[in-house]
């Protein structure tokens, strides 16, 4: 079994979404799409509560805050993503961690199908500009978590200087995910993973 013979690619407790009610799931749905549809600074708390058929009282209440809700947003796409890679290992069956490290790129393509706006992740960042918006540490906790990924896999395929590897490796990924949503770029994530492809054949080993 691969997670038997591998490393766990998804943390459940990540996994597990909190617990909300009607009107909160309502009112986060809501944001979710807007926010990544249209862009987390110009979609007001006035539009999502009228999306979500609720008061902005009822919003602030369950969230706290705009920026609050951003958070909750970012932290449901990322397990949402989890999810998503976990799928994508079990259907796809990788026996190498070479192969995990490619899966995990090709799930890009399935990822971004119907999608025009390209990561979310990388989005936020732009739009939130202040280092300390409780945002930030989902969207650099999403990017170091991939990175290490990276770096576990290429460990437990015996390559050497692992830490570089990752490194470029990374770069490829997000590339992809810029290059497909600034440079219209569609087939973005089939070039990345081919470029991944080789640099793995031509990586020393350890």
């Amino acid at each position: 079994m691969l997670d038997q013979q591998l490393r766990l690619i998804v943390d459940r407790e990540l996994a597990a979404a909190p617990r909300l009610t009607p009107a909160g799931e309502r009112i986060l749905a809501a944001a979710s799409t807007l926010f990544y549809e249209q862009g987390i600074r110009t979609v007001g708390v006035d539009s999502i509560a009228a999306a979500a058929d609720v008061t902005k009282k009822t919003l602030y209440d369950r969230f706290g805050s705009k920026d609050r809700l951003i958070a909750a947003y970012l932290e449901r796409r990322n397990r949402e993503w989890h999810l998503f890679l976990d799928e994508q290992l079990a259907a796809r069956q990788p026996s190498t961690p070479e192969e995990v490290i490619l899966a995990l790129f090709a799930a890009l393509t399935d990822w971004l199908a119907g999608s025009r706006n390209g990561c979310g992740f990388i989005n936020a960042s732009v739009e939130l500009a202040a280092p300390d918006h409780p945002a930030m540490p989902v969207i650099v906790g999403q990017k170091r978590w991939l990175r290490a990924e990276f770096e576990a896999q290429a460990r437990l395929a015996g390559l050497s200087d692992c830490g570089e590897l990752a490194d470029r490796l990374l770069l490829l990924h997000e590339g992809a995910l810029v290059s497909y949503r600034v440079a219209a770029m569609p087939d973005a994530a089939e070039v990345a993973t081919r470029a991944a492809a080789g640099l793995l054949e031509t990586w020393p080993r350890g």
